[in-house]
């Protein structure tokens, strides 16, 4: 996580916890002059459409007067999705015995793509098994990780 997702986040986990939900996570996007800032939120109860609506008014009403983002951008409220982003060791926990699709930082073995079995986590790694090899990867080396939904 950069500086910047972390500042982000320490301002707007208050916001979207006043409001009764979890903040899943954040992800803030260059691209060129426009930005996007993504929160992810999430409820035992699930997430609605006027659920992501409050939320991105109250976070809109904070930004316009702390303004932490100097550049455009475009701010988008999300559930996680069942194709969720996993950004904590917890949630790799959380979602063990999933298979999930991971992108590197840099190069592990010669690839920054995976896609295996999550099995956990231990200590600062994320441990998943991938074309028949467990792999420890510390989570400081995910640039992403998604989790692959399973239709049964």
């Amino acid at each position: 996580m950069t500086d910047k997702q972390s500042q982000l986040e320490a301002m707007v986990e208050p916001i979207v916890l006043s409001l009764g939900y979890r903040l899943w996570g954040i992800e803030f996007l260059l691209r060129g002059r426009h930005s996007l800032l993504r929160i992810y939120i999430d409820s035992d109860n699930g997430v609605t459409l006027e659920d992501c609506e409050k939320v991105s008014r109250q976070v809109s009403s904070v930004f316009d007067v702390e303004d932490p983002i100097t550049e455009e951008y475009t701010l988008e409220v999300s559930s996680p999705g069942m194709d969720r982003c996993l950004f904590r060791l917890e949630h790799y926990q959380e979602w063990k015995g999933s298979e999930v699709r991971l992108r590197l930082r840099t190069p592990f073995e010669g690839r920054r793509k995976y896609r295996g079995l999550l099995k956990g986590v231990e200590n600062q790694y994320v441990v998943i098994v991938a074309e028949g090899h467990e792999l420890l990867l510390p989570i400081e080396s995910i640039e992403k990780a998604q989790v692959i939904p399973q239709f049964d």
